[in-house]
């Protein structure tokens, strides 16, 4: 549905993005990550047809964005960070604008508004005028914009910006919901957001892909070469005991009474070993697995390691 391949773009010297490749299949909810500068914005407006790659290729709906096989935009909804609009035309009317733009035929577009307004909270600002609305309320216009047509494809970029607490949790409910039926590309610089609603995440640093997966696969990547460990009983002296071990080079206590962090040497398998020595100090093994870092901790750990 999405699909990027050998994308590069200069601005004069400046290389913004170097090479990257990616796909994106139906039904895929994507978060896409990245430091500012790493070249999100510059991937996401040629994908939209905003901008020409300097090489490289991208299609939405197995079209072509230069347009060279077809009109891409009909499969496609878009939103930007700062969704464009005329400040002095009413809600309602916008819509009718964005439906007629979009292809929708005559009779289908009352409906169509109608539908895109409810899904988006807007009943009540039908008729209001764009500049007398808050920002949470032009970016949820924004997002009505880029459903009016039902496209199959989405591209969100930074979707909750502006928004307060409820409607945050209301437009992560959304995009849930839309996800099962669509293929969504979603920028934000918020990264518990794409941990609760990204089924896979494409992290960019310098121009550069560094890491494609689901959170939880990039987690455990990242927590490699660590156990999470919790015991029931007095495990004051169990540290001591497990750094003694073969293959052991780090013992660490957690914040939850009883947890424990095991740092293993590469290549190492220490589970068995751990297991036993948890036995023989008289502890209950309540937990031992491959320790997963969270979104933030990957994050941090690719583009920090990639600078």
């Amino acid at each position: 549905m999405i699909r990027v391949e050998g994308l590069f773009r200069w601005y004069g010297p400046v290389r913004a993005v170097a090479g990257i490749d990616f796909s994106i299949g139906p039904g895929e909810v994507v978060g896409f990550l990245g430091p500012n500068g790493a070249g999100k914005t510059t991937t996401l407006k040629t994908l939209t047809g905003g901008l020409a790659p300097s090489t490289g290729r991208a299609f939405i709906a197995d079209l072509p964005v230069d347009g060279s096989r077809g009109d891409f935009r009909k499969h496609l909804g878009y939103l930007p960070e700062n969704a464009p609009a005329w400040p002095e035309m009413r809600v309602r009317d916008y819509l009718r604008f964005a439906a007629r733009v979009r292809g929708v035929a005559r009779v289908k577009r009352s409906a169509a508004i109608e539908a895109v307004m409810a899904r988006c909270g807007l009943q009540d600002m039908a008729g209001r005028e764009l500049r007398t609305l808050s920002k949470g309320y032009r970016q949820r216009v924004g997002l009505a914009q880029a459903l009016v047509h039902d496209p199959p494809i989405l591209i969100l970029d930074e979707p909750t910006s502006g928004l307060d607490p409820n409607q945050v949790q209301a437009v992560r409910a959304l995009i849930r919901e839309l996800g099962r039926t669509k293929t969504i590309l979603f920028s934000s610089h918020l990264l518990a957001e794409v941990q609760a609603v990204a089924t896979r995440v494409l992290i960019l640093n310098q121009g550069r892909l560094v890491a494609d997966g689901t959170p939880d696969a990039l987690g455990l990547a990242v927590g490699g070469g660590r156990l999470r460990l919790v015991v029931g009983g007095d495990a004051a002296a169990l540290p001591a005991r497990l750094q003694a071990l073969d293959g052991v080079i780090g013992v660490a206590s957690e914040a939850e009474a009883g947890a424990f962090a095991v740092t293993m040497a590469p290549g190492a398998e220490v589970r068995a070993a751990v297991a036993r020595a948890v036995v023989a100090a008289g502890l209950d093994l309540l937990e031992l697995r491959p320790a997963r870092a969270d979104l933030e901790a990957v994050f941090r750990r690719l583009t920090e390691a990639a600078q």
